[in-house]
């Protein structure tokens, strides 16, 4: 579990590191965490997710990455802020507007789609060379039973409906920890 305290750090690191790129800055680390705190310790796979006004305006993740968790959140903040394709960049504008959410994520295991528990489990489907994931808390966004979220884990793939069934794909689960300004 990650404490209140790196929690809190995670997230002001996520937030300075998009608001140091809108200014041209490339502060140290041990700058944005809150005062008279240390560096969060762990590594792992982390994804950051942006709302603004409850809709989704940016998600970059890593599934696994063994750099220090403060390094992951910074540049997976960046990247949802400015890469994140289906999105243009944050302008300076949006920046006091976005909530900021952080998925640190657990190891990868094999499932079957009978033992997935809707809000518990992340999913990855992988097909060929195709794959996609869905973090454990969209299905609860969206209303989901574990049905639904299985076609939505297809159609995040690019694969057909029911591909999950395929003795070909390969289903995975994973559960996180997710904490933010608004969770």
């Amino acid at each position: 579990m990650t404490s209140i305290e790196d929690r809190i750090n995670l997230i002001s690191i996520a937030r300075g590191a998009i608001a140091a790129d809108l200014e041209g800055e490339k502060p140290e680390l041990e700058e944005l965490l809150s005062s008279g705190t240390g560096r969060p310790e762990g590594s792992g796979g982390v994804f950051v997710t942006l709302k603004i006004a409850g809709r989704l305006r940016g998600c970059i993740g890593r599934l696994q990455s063994d750099d220090p968790i403060d390094e992951t959140v910074a540049e997976m903040a960046r990247s949802a802020a400015f890469s994140d394709p289906r999105f243009p960049p944050l302008s300076r504008d949006e920046l006091d507007g976005i909530s900021i959410e952080i998925s640190r994520l657990s190891a990868f295991f094999p499932i079957s789609a009978d033992e997935v528990e809707v809000g518990t489990h992340g999913l990855m489907l992988r097909s060929g060379y195709r794959s996609g994931l869905l973090l454990p808390q969209v299905p609860g966004e969206q209303g989901w039973d574990r049905e639904t979220f299985l076609s939505g884990l297809c159609r995040k793939s690019g694969l057909p409906d029911g591909s999950w069934e395929n003795p070909d794909a390969t289903l995975e689960a994973f559960t996180a920890e997710v904490f933010g300004e608004e969770c």
